[in-house]
């Protein structure tokens, strides 16, 4: 694919994709996803392979991207961590430090209990979040994230103290899920295809979601926390970023590549079985996407006493 001076550049060798967090969880989904569109549709001359790094919401695996600049053979998934990360100061580095590509997808909060729970609907969880530090929750991957956003927005709404909820942070959905099923947490909020196995099957349920909309299939009967008066419709997108300094011409090549790959019918069946809304915007739309997500993101935080500047108190772990 050739710049705006007519320069090309496409792959020399293999390429590695990495996800911040373990197989299965919400950066590794996308990842593997893709990676078979574009082997199937052999949209690369070269490989793709899958490197796992969680920590830190993506953090860690950021990092790692920062130590190959200029390398356009190394690629990451994005997410709202990166912007929240810095924030917060858990990172020193958002999205400005890198080159952005693409946003994939949006996936959208959605609340859990187990089966038994006596949190029967929207009003008994409300009722619970009056008093947050009396409820155990598990929540993926990071502080500050849209699912944080989402529960903190909730807990508003019933009255109850944002700074006192009871949070355990897990780098994997998977994991937020078994602390709930084991009974460690009585709430969790991951997105929303992570616990579709268990929901499924009838072990957990789903109170309510953070979304524009009801979503259909699975979730056809759950409200949304605009139905139960709250106005949230944060999402989890997912895009691909890559390293600072990497030649105009990669930049190309890869919002080229990347936009052919979501183009397919086989990504748009993965974005309907998955319950992502397709919200794919690359090249400058996606650089005028992060800065406006980093201002309401900012507004956000700063409104629920989560910012550094404006909180004295350590965010919840």
């Amino acid at each position: 694919m050739q710049d705006a001076q007519g320069r090309s550049w496409r792959p020399e060798r293999d390429i590695e994709l990495v996800a911040g967090t373990p197989p299965g969880g919400g950066q590794d989904r996308p990842a593997r996803a893709l990676i078979e569109v574009l082997e199937k549709h052999k949209l690369l001359d070269r490989p793709v392979k899958l490197t796992n790094i969680p920590g830190r919401g993506g953090g860690n695996a950021w990092d790692y991207l920062r130590k190959h600049a200029g390398d356009p053979h190394v690629l990451a998934i994005n997410s709202p961590t990166i912007i929240s990360n810095k924030l917060l100061g858990v990172s020193a580095a958002d999205y400005s430090d890198l080159t952005p590509l693409a946003n994939l997808y949006t996936e959208y909060p959605i609340f859990i209990v187990a089966a038994a729970s006596p949190i029967a609907d929207v009003a008994a969880l409300v009722r619970r979040l009056k008093d947050p530090a009396s409820l155990p929750i598990s929540l993926a991957t990071a502080i500050g994230n849209p699912n944080h956003i989402a529960l903190a927005r909730l807990t508003r709404h019933a009255g109850g103290d944002v700074k006192a909820l009871k949070i355990e942070v897990f780098d994997s959905a998977r994991y937020a899920i078994a602390h709930v099923l084991e009974g460690k947490a009585e709430l969790g909020v991951i997105t929303a295809v992570s616990a579709v196995p268990e929901l499924t099957a009838g072990s957990l349920r789903t109170v309510t979601l953070s979304a524009p909309q009801r979503l259909g299939g699975l979730f056809a009967g759950v409200p949304t926390l605009v139905e139960g008066g709250v106005d949230c419709t944060v999402g989890m997108w997912r895009g691909i970023i890559a390293p600072g300094g990497i030649p105009a011409a990669a930049t190309a090549f890869w919002n080229d590549t990347l936009g052919r790959a979501t183009a397919t019918a086989e990504w748009q069946a993965e974005l309907t079985k998955k319950y992502w809304a397709n919200t794919f915007v690359s090249g400058a739309q996606e650089l005028a996407f992060l800065d406006a997500e980093k201002a309401l993101m900012t507004s956000a935080l700063g409104d629920l006493g989560l910012l550094p500047g404006n909180n004295k108190d350590k965010a919840p772990t």
